[in-house]
């Protein structure tokens, strides 16, 4: 199963579609984030929770072997 790190945006009421539309296309484009979540609150403030998988290093051969040259 995948593992993700999340992290939430509170933005408020006043910020424009068009930038939060922006904001959003940046943060996908060049810190790896997806759309997880958005709640849109009475009071017009959003929520925004995007994630990301974390990818682990594995060794690619066995433990004492020597490394191909």
């Amino acid at each position: 199963m995948a593992e993700y790190e999340t992290h939430q945006v509170q933005l408020p009421r006043t910020l424009s579609r068009r930038v939060v539309r922006q904001l959003l296309v940046e943060r996908a484009e060049y810190g790896g984030w997806e759309l997880a979540r958005v709640r849109i609150y009475p009071d017009g403030r959003r929520v925004v929770t995007l994630r990301r998988r974390i990818i682990r290093a594995t060794k690619t051969f066995p433990t004492g072997a020597a490394a191909p040259v």
